[in-house]
C-alpha cells in the first residue's frame, strides 16, 4: 500500500491539510485604531483574547477532507473508488477557497490579509490531482493485463 506513488501524494495532502487546521490562514488589520486580529479555520482571534466563531464552516470543510482521505488511502484495492475520493477532495478544497473568499470579503473587522497557510490547501489540491492520476494510470495498466490474459 506505503510503496504506491498515489499512496504518498495522498499522505502529503493529509499532513499538509492537518497543518492548514492549525495555522492562522489570514489576519485583519483594522481601518482605525486597534489591534490586528488573526482568522484561524475555526475562529477569529479578537485582540481582546476572546473568539468569534463564525468562520467555523472552514473548518468543517477541511475536516471533512480527512476521513475522505483516508478512506481513499485504504481502498487501495478499488481504484475507481480511490480516484473518485481523490476528486470529491479536490472539490472539497475548492469550495474551502470559495467560502475562505466570501469570509475575507464578508467579515467587516478591516483590511483582509491572507497567511501562508492559506497556500497548503491548493498544494493539497495538486497533490490529489496528481494521486488520482497514477490510480488512473495504475487502473489502464490493470485493464491492459487483464486484456492481454
Amino acid at each position: 500500500m506505503i510503496q504506491r506513488k498515489q499512496t504518498i501524494f495522498l499522505l502529503l495532502a493529509l499532513i499538509l491539510t492537518v497543518v492548514t487546521l492549525c495555522l492562522p490562514i489570514g489576519g485583519f488589520t483594522p481601518q482605525g485604531m486597534g489591534a490586528d486580529m488573526e482568522m484561524y479555520n475555526l475562529w477569529v482571534a479578537e485582540p481582546n483574547g476572546a473568539h468569534n466563531f463564525s468562520v467555523w464552516a472552514l473548518f468543517a470543510i477541511l475536516l471533512l477532507t480527512l476521513p475522505v482521505n483516508i478512506a481513499a488511502i485504504f481502498t487501495y484495492h478499488n481504484r475507481k473508488l480511490q480516484a473518485r475520493f481523490c476528486m470529491f477532495n479536490v472539490l472539497l478544497c475548492l469550495g474551502w477557497y470559495v467560502v475562505y473568499v466570501v469570509f475575507g470579503q464578508v467579515l467587516d473587522y478591516g483590511t483582509f490579509h491572507p497567511a501562508f497557510a492559506a497556500v497548503l490547501p491548493l498544494v493539497a489540491i495538486i497533490l490529489y490531482i496528481m494521486a488520482r492520476k497514477a490510480i488512473l494510470a495504475d487502473e489502464a495498466l490493470v485493464r491492459a493485463a487483464d486484456r492481454i490474459r
